[in-house]
């Protein structure tokens, strides 16, 4: 099993009607309730956490790109790469990922994740993402452009990233005469690459067209296994045996000594979480066109409710999050393991409003307490039993 350690990067300071008065912490909420001095104070909190991830036995420290929200602070994660990358040694710096379906210019992000992998020397993993809904009105692209945009800026990173020679790009959403990457990346052929999916179809035969690694978001486990599922089957249909390092389970989670301590604690940031900062209505997250008619439907019909209507009993017990003391969190990831055939968990440790010390100590007792548990589980050549 390979641990990494995932940050959003979250603004919690939100005003005490916040629930009455505000229909979302993202693109609409207004940036008069951001404190530049407590937000200058997160900023170098959250990256000493990253690198204290390291120092505690994670494989890897990851950041992504969110935009205008209180969600996540990071509208560059390249920045907080760049940030990691000469105070860290060990750990892979995965950008989880850039938004290639928003950005204007994706030749830019194949430069600067090509120039992350020198002053990481090879540790650079990039995650490409379309970018949620709301994002596209942040950046006022059409949301029914997103799979053809994400799908060409794809192809050009690749391209820039693999030819050794200048070549010409033209194509319905971008134009470049001269492609002519300097510096190329240590890596060969490129850094690794991960997909986060919520179910489209397209998203898991590309992914697995590929070979690269499928990353869940946050849902039932139910849900979470019809993905993997999927993702395993266009693996399969392709003729490939699946490697189950190929899938990564992302998931909050909460440690303290006691269940009943984790409880009283964690409740609070994890309904942060769901509540507040995943408070977004469906046409916000979901735009008209901005997924596929069968993928839409394939949603629809999955029955999961909006996160701000799960309660905690319902998230926990639906495998959204993982609390409780060392041996419980350790129980609770190995069932859900056994349920999924993940390889990979990616965990979200800085929770909403969680304070700098439960947030070391949380962490700190999972890489004691959690990590040396699971460490066997997610081998090549085991699949979870049918349900």
């Amino acid at each position: 099993m390979k641990f990494v350690f995932f940050h959003l990067m979250p603004y919690p300071y939100l005003p005490d009607d916040f629930d009455e008065k505000h229909p979302s912490p993202s693109l609409t909420f207004p940036n008069k309730f951001f404190d530049r001095e407590l937000g200058n104070r997160l900023y170098h909190r959250y990256l000493d956490e990253l690198e204290y991830a390291e120092k505690l036995g994670f494989d890897g420290i990851a950041v992504n790109e969110h935009h205008q929200s209180a969600y996540g602070l990071m509208p560059s994660p390249n920045l907080m790469a760049a940030a990691l990358a000469r105070r860290t040694e060990r750990a892979q710096i995965m950008v989880l990922g850039n938004a290639i379906g928003v950005r204007g210019n994706p030749l830019r992000v194949a430069e600067e994740i090509a120039m992350l992998d020198h002053l990481s020397s090879g540790r650079v993993v990039s995650g490409f993402v379309r970018g949620i809904g709301w994002e596209y009105f942040a950046q006022s692209v059409n949301p029914t452009r997103s799979r053809d945009r994400f799908n060409e800026a794809h192809d050009l990173i690749i391209k820039a990233w693999t030819s050794d020679e200048p070549f010409q790009w033209v194509s319905p959403n971008y134009e470049y005469r001269y492609v002519n990457l300097w510096p190329r990346p240590v890596q060969e052929p490129h850094p690794p690459i991960y997909i986060p999916g919520a179910g489209s179809t397209e998203t898991m035969q590309f992914v697995a067209e590929h070979g690269y690694t499928y990353m869940s978001v946050y849902a039932p486990t139910p849900l979470v296994r019809r993905w993997f599922d999927g993702h395993r089957q266009a693996v399969e249909e392709l003729g490939m045996e699946h490697d189950p390092g190929k899938s990564a389970f992302s998931v909050p989670i909460y440690v303290a000594e006691t269940d009943e301590k984790a409880h009283r604690e964690g409740r609070q940031h994890i309904e942060w979480l769901f509540h507040r900062g995943l408070k977004q209505s469906f046409p916000q997250v979901y735009p008209p066109g901005y997924m596929s008619p069968g993928s839409m439907r394939g949603l629809l019909m999955s029955g999961m409710k909006p996160y701000t209507e799960t309660s905690y009993e319902e998230l926990l017990a639906g495998g959204y999050a993982v609390v409780g003391s060392p041996e419980t969190v350790a129980a609770r990831l190995s069932e859900l393991q056994a349920q999924l055939g993940f390889g990979q968990l990616i965990g979200l440790f800085s929770i909403g409003d969680i304070t700098a010390e439960e947030m070391n100590r949380s962490m700190e007792l999972f890489a004691s307490g959690v990590m040396p548990a699971l460490r066997p589980l997610g081998v090549a050549g085991t699949v979870p039993a049918a349900s």
